[in-house]
């Protein structure tokens, strides 16, 4: 109903470049260690309403998708 965490396309666009990057001989041991830098809010109302939850607007207007 309510998710919040790394965008899941850009955390498959930084792994790409971490198996590109080993494939051409860097050692994965000398990778820097990397943080998502950019976090989703998703909403999914089907769900809240059928479970009689109601988000506060200002949570909505936030929410960086919400699933009708």
């Amino acid at each position: 109903m309510l998710t919040y965490g790394p965008n899941p396309t850009e955390a498959m666009r930084r792994i790409a470049v971490y198996v590109d990057k080993i494939l051409k001989g860097v050692r994965p041991a000398d990778l820097p260690m990397e943080r998502p830098t950019r976090f989703e809010l998703v909403i999914n109302m089907k769900i809240a309403k059928a479970l009689g939850i109601k988000f506060p607007n200002s949570i909505l207007a936030r929410a960086d998708e919400v699933i009708e």
